[in-house]
């Protein structure tokens, strides 16, 4: 049975997440196309206020 690939935006959040739980800057976004940009800051954005609330160290 094939494995369904995940849509591109679930990726492009996914990405921003860890991006943010790394340390990397928000400029450091790979994505040029609105939709995806906005998901990987989102993500971004998620992660980096999961660190603030110490969830991650």
């Amino acid at each position: 049975m094939k494995r369904q690939k995940r849509d591109r935006s679930e990726r492009a959040h996914s990405q921003g997440y860890k991006a943010g739980l790394t340390g990397r800057s928000r400029d450091a976004c790979p994505y040029q196309s609105s939709e995806s940009k906005s998901q990987w800051l989102g993500g971004w954005r998620e992660a980096i206020g999961d660190k603030n609330i110490g969830l991650f160290k």
